[in-house]
């Protein structure tokens, strides 16, 4: 049996196969410091009144100790530490080639002051300031909530 390649459908392939080498691949919810990787910063939603949530994120890929050392988001008036490493600050240190996290079950951060609720599936810009890895715009997510 004969095959039959059309040049054209063949050099089409081509490129498009290239053309996926070449693009990197999405990233959804990675944001990179100089020197570390964060990924996923959530809080879940927050009931009307609230006056304060817990964030959540991980940090890897360290290849130079730092601190989160600030926090800046339009939804809240201030940040702090809390949990384990409570403190009315943010200066939370992020050791070298370990993965960290700040989350509800340890130390986490809690912005304060909320400005209005957090409802399920919205994103606010969160700009997290770093000792030696500057200044990283990422986005805070709003997963499900819990009310109790």
């Amino acid at each position: 049996m004969h095959r039959f390649i059309h040049r054209r459908g063949a050099l089409r392939a081509g490129l498009a196969l290239g053309a996926t080498l070449l693009v990197p691949s999405a990233r959804a919810c990675e944001y990179f410091a100089d020197n570390l990787r964060i990924t996923h910063p959530w809080c879940r939603a927050t009931a009307p009144g609230a006056t304060s949530v817990i964030v959540s994120m991980k940090f890897d890929e360290v290849t130079r100790p730092d601190r989160l050392i600030g926090v800046e988001t339009m939804v809240a008036e201030g940040a702090e530490l809390g949990g384990r490493l409570s403190r009315p600050t943010v200066d939370f240190e992020i050791p070298e080639g370990v993965e960290t996290h700040l989350g509800e079950h340890g130390t986490y951060l809690r912005l304060t002051g909320l400005k209005f609720p957090l409802e399920v599936a919205r994103t606010y810009p969160l700009k997290l300031t770093f000792e030696h890895g500057g200044v990283v715009g990422a986005n805070l997510n709003v997963d499900y909530a819990r009310f109790f």
